[in-house]
């Protein structure tokens, strides 16, 4: 986000020849995102995350229209502020300017009109005037101030702690990974498109005349992709697991068939990966305006969880944040209130987990609870209400009643706040890619990459070496 400083606008009364403004600014990737999709010019010369001219690498120039922009922010902002309105432009273009450059915008009063004045302008760069220029100006008709919060915020919607992780796949090998019934369109493409980003090695499991039929619907080619036939998606499941304890994969991936199809095979005592912890699923998303990844858990396994399966989705959870780089993490058990209320079960359970970890039946993590929503993510709202430690207001997961409100969260932040999900089931000898129809490619994508990561861990003991590195600082 950002906030604008409040500024006192200045008429024509208090204006006269020989005054300046001057502004040093830095310009960064969310600069150009803002300008680009607000005024159209998508030309991928000016994007950041693109190269435009095919030479390898990302140009993110500065188009003269941006320039402008930030001779009109000192204009506007300085002198002679707000309220100001320009009426003429003359200007010429210099050398170039990108992303990362720090620029100088001066503006020089020149002359003082009847009506207006005319003032001398220029951006320079690293290497040179980019920007040259002289506009004629209205100023207010009367010295008006606005504050911070006369003004809007803007908000890039951009998910680069999912970046992080894609990146860090790059340093460990694709995820073996069993496909289970990829015979519909979407969910073959999905597998694939993990494929193709190195995310994972696919084994096709499932009738091969209908993967074939799927493939061609997406217009794929599945030539050199392993296939194991099955007849019909309990077996197809059975064999995905069996070739999972066999070491054949690494994890699973649910295709076109039933959620509880896929986890009762999981769960089979004679052929399955069940382990003596429970089975949890866990979201994992990235919240363009918080930051941190924030990881949401029960939303799609268990109903109503009781204290001891309380107990197994905090850990799973815990777990999967430290495959992701998180060394320890925090998790705020959720509740409607942050003070413990017998007539309240949930804020009992919180409780009696937040022991349980200090007792060392949960690991590897903090734990703390009973903690409202606010006071879990917001340091101001744990600080009002009073609440001290390293989990108020600081939770890396979020560990809900329910599945209802669970459930609720998730697509709360993902539908609300536009937050970009992956799910996965923990729990087992493996994980397991669990996917919706309604999911984005994206959001596939990065539960396979979130499933890959989670493998390198259990195989390992250790995060990808690059998630073991701090975390570059957002882009503002």
């Amino acid at each position: 986000m950002t906030e604008t400083a409040g500024r006192q606008g200045l008429d024509l009364s208090a204006l006269s020849v020989g005054q300046r403004a001057e502004e040093v600014r830095r310009i960064t990737p969310n600069a150009l995102v803002f300008y680009t999709h607000a005024s159209g010019d998508l030309n991928p010369l000016h994007i950041p995350e693109l190269d435009g001219d095919g030479d390898g690498k990302p140009e993110g120039i500065c188009p003269p229209a941006f320039l402008a922009s930030l001779i009109s922010s000192v204009v506007g902002q300085r002198l002679p502020g707000p309220g100001s309105r320009e009426r003429a432009w003359r200007f010429e273009t210099g050398e170039p300017v990108c992303i990362g450059d720090e620029v100088a915008i001066r503006v020089h009063l020149i002359a003082k009109h009847k009506d207006y004045v005319t003032l001398s302008a220029s951006v320079d760069g690293p290497d040179g005037p980019a920007l040259s220029a002289e506009l004629d100006v209205v100023p207010p008709s009367q010295s008006r101030h606005f504050g911070p919060y006369d003004l809007p915020d803007l908000m890039v919607h951009r998910h680069r702690h999912f970046e992080r992780l894609l990146s860090a796949c790059s340093d460990i090998a694709p995820a073996v990974t069993a496909v289970i019934c990829p015979q519909s369109e979407d969910a073959l493409a999905g597998a694939l498109a993990a494929a193709d980003r190195d995310l994972i090695t696919p084994i096709l499991v499932g009738d091969p005349d209908a993967i074939a039929r799927a493939a061609q619907a997406a217009g794929r080619s599945i030539d050199g992709i392993r296939i194991e036939a099955a007849p019909d998606a309990q077996s197809a499941a059975a064999l995905a697991c069996k070739l999972v304890a066999d070491g054949q994969a690494q994890s699973l991936m649910k295709g076109h068939l039933h959620t509880d199809t896929l986890l009762r095979a999981v769960l089979n005592r004679s052929h399955g990966l069940r382990t003596e912890r429970r089975l949890s699923h866990v979201f994992v998303m990235d919240v363009p305006a918080h930051d941190k990844l924030l990881l949401v858990t029960d939303a799609a396994v268990n109903i109503a969880p009781d204290l001891q399966a309380k107990a197994d989705i905090t850990q799973n959870a815990i777990d999967l944040a430290r495959a992701l780089g998180i060394a320890l993490p925090k998790a705020g058990i959720l509740s409607a209130v942050e003070t413990i209320n017998p007539a309240l079960p949930s804020t009992l359970d919180a409780a009696a987990l937040s022991k349980m970890a200090d007792r060392g039946q949960i690991t590897g993590g903090l734990v703390d609870g009973p903690l409202a929503m606010d006071n879990a993510v917001d340091l101001e709202a744990a600080r009002v209400k009073g609440l001290t430690g390293a989990v108020a207001g600081r939770a890396d997961i979020l560990v809900a009643p329910n599945l209802e409100s669970g459930n609720m969260l998730a697509k709360e932040l993902t539908f609300v706040a536009r937050a970009e999900s992956a799910g996965v089931v923990l729990g087992a000898a493996a994980p397991v890619i669990l996917t919706s129809r309604a999911d984005s490619e994206f959001s596939r994508l990065m539960s396979c990459a979130v499933a890959a990561l989670h493998a390198q861990w259990l195989k390992t003991g250790h995060p990808a070496p690059a998630l073991t590195q701090p975390a570059p600082e957002a882009a503002q």
